[in-house]
């Protein structure tokens, strides 16, 4: 197992992203938990007030994705979701979230992660689980080679 929490090197590759963007902070990163909050801001919010699923699904992409990434990174590889099964529980209106990730299962091709998002009571707000396909270095999706984006 490892402690090595790498927090602060995610937040810098969030720089410039959807995850800097949407205002999701990563708190804490080990190969073995992934942590967050997220501050409800009203660009959260869908019509009715609540919070809108499609950040709440972006949540778990990002926690599991970290996650799997942390634990990639030492042999070289990156990791790409692959599927994202986001269950939306309880509703939220205000205040902040507050997610973990963890894994599932670690294998050579691929990981699955599991995330819990909660309000700071505690009370669930959504569940997922994301498959992650884990790429060999010099891997192509998209037509190009995976590698982190330049500054």
């Amino acid at each position: 197992m490892s402690t090595t929490d790498v927090a602060e090197m995610i937040q810098e590759l969030h720089r410039g992203t959807w995850d800097e963007a949407v205002g999701l902070v990563v708190t804490s990163a080990t190969r073995d938990r992934v942590e967050a909050r997220l501050d409800i801001r009203p660009s959260h919010l869908q019509p009715l007030g609540l919070v809108h699923g499609g950040v709440l699904a972006s949540i778990v992409e990002t926690l599991a994705s970290v996650g799997a990434a942390t634990d990639a990174m030492v042999k070289r590889q990156h990791v790409v979701g692959i599927e994202n099964h986001t269950s939306f529980v309880r509703a939220a209106r205000e205040g902040t979230l507050v997610a973990t990730g963890t894994p599932v299962t670690r294998g050579r091709r691929s990981q699955l992660w599991d995330v819990v998002i909660a309000d700071t009571e505690g009370a669930t707000i959504a569940t997922g689980r994301v498959r992650l396909l884990v790429l060999d270095a010099g891997a192509e999706v998209a037509g190009e080679p995976v590698k982190l984006k330049e500054r």
